[in-house]
């Protein structure tokens, strides 16, 4: 039931977003040229790899200078780059990652490599049960202000939980968080 959600309401969501979706690839583009789509590799069910999609909100060569995350008033976020981060436009292109099956709509974000690290291997196993989400219960409930301990107990809280109503309650709570308040 919930990949039929996410197939359905991803796609949904491609046809209707389309234009504000052209828009901020025009104004990344317009500011600092293309590519406008950043690629990254990712974590995903089972650990398994695979290519996360967002429009690239930070200078072309962000990961060469500067860790996998960032701060406030970080120096390689581009004009453009702070409006689409604000409202969280630059993960729609997510959207492909939830039609490809690597993703969902809603769980855990995926983390990069560098993150396996931070769990122990039965934390790890339990965060990768469930497919990552454009959102989850962190985003929802914290958005960036959170700590990065407070971000992954809700993850694996998320997976020990994992229900279609609490989808739709972090969709919920997640459409209140869009108004830019805590984001980076």
């Amino acid at each position: 039931m919930k990949r039929g959600l996410d197939v359905g309401a991803s796609a949904l969501l491609l046809l209707l977003l389309s234009p504000l979706l052209l828009g901020a690839a025009a104004c990344i583009a317009f500011e600092s040229g293309f590519p406008v789509l950043f690629r990254q590799t990712r974590l995903g069910l089972h650990g398994r790899e695979f290519g996360m999609f967002k429009f690239r909100s930070m200078v072309k060569n962000a990961a060469a200078i500067g860790p996998y995350f960032t701060a406030d008033h970080d120096p390689r976020i581009t004009r453009v780059g702070r409006v689409i981060r604000r409202t969280s436009i630059d993960e729609l292109p997510q959207l492909l990652n939830v039609l490809a099956g690597d993703m969902s709509l809603v769980g855990p974000r995926p983390d990069v490599p560098a993150q396996r690290g931070l769990y122990t291997d039965a934390d790890w196993a339990q965060r990768c049960s469930v497919r990552p989400g454009i959102t989850g219960l962190a985003q929802a409930l914290l958005r960036s202000e959170g700590s990065e301990a407070q971000r992954l107990e809700m993850d694996l809280r998320y997976s020990r939980e994992a229900s279609v109503w609490l989808d739709l309650k972090i969709m919920w709570w997640t459409l209140g968080r869009l108004s830019g308040k805590g984001s980076n």
